[in-house]
């Protein structure tokens, strides 16, 4: 996934900014487009900067768990297959 530029805290600033003025505006601004804005939009919504952050966290921390769920799955798969077999 390629980086943004610009912070999660940015990000919501941009987006509180573009509540107050013209979308079009606020993006040649910030040398965006219109359509990042809205995508921003849809993303993070009304969200503040501390619940994005938190938002980041939760979806790290997910990821870890599902790759250890992932592992431990596999595990168990390779045991079955062993306690499956004929001596």
């Amino acid at each position: 996934m390629r980086k943004s530029r610009f912070t999660e805290a940015q990000m919501v600033a941009i987006l509180r900014e573009a509540d107050r003025s013209p979308v079009a505006e606020v993006a040649k601004k910030h040398g965006i487009s219109d359509q990042t804005i809205y995508g921003w939009r849809k993303q993070y919504g009304a969200m503040d900067a501390n619940e994005v952050k938190r938002l980041r966290q939760l979806e790290q921390e997910n990821a870890r768990l599902k790759k250890i769920l992932a592992e431990c799955d596999l595990e168990i798969e390779v045991m079955k297959e062993i306690a499956a077999k004929k001596w």
